[in-house]
C-alpha cells in the first residue's frame, strides 16, 4: 500500500476541511481551542505534514458542524493513482 501522507485523497481531505473551517467562520486559533490543542497543530494538518487521525476527524467535524458522511462522499469520489 502506497503511502497517504500525499496521497490525493489526503489532499482532498486538507481542502475540505480548511473550506469548511472558514465556512464556519472559525481562525485556526479558534478551532485549536475549541478542540483544546495548540494552533501549530491545526496549521501542521492543515499543511498536510500531519495526519488526521478518525478520532480527530469526528471531534473537528463536531465542532465545525460538518456533515461526516458528505465529506467521506466527497474523499470516496476523489481519484487516486493504481496500485
Amino acid at each position: 500500500m502506497p503511502k497517504t501522507l500525499r496521497s490525493p485523497r489526503q489532499q482532498r481531505l486538507i481542502e475540505l476541511l480548511i473550506e469548511q473551517r472558514k465556512k464556519a467562520g472559525l481562525s485556526q486559533a479558534a478551532l485549536a481551542d475549541a478542540l483544546g490543542r495548540y494552533q501549530s497543530v491545526i496549521a501542521a494538518m492543515e499543511s498536510g505534514s500531519r495526519r488526521i487521525d478518525v478520532v480527530e476527524f469526528l471531534d473537528i467535524a463536531e465542532v465545525v458542524g460538518f456533515d461526516i458522511h458528505e465529506m467521506i462522499d466527497a474523499l470516496l469520489a476523489t481519484k487516486t493513482p493504481a496500485a
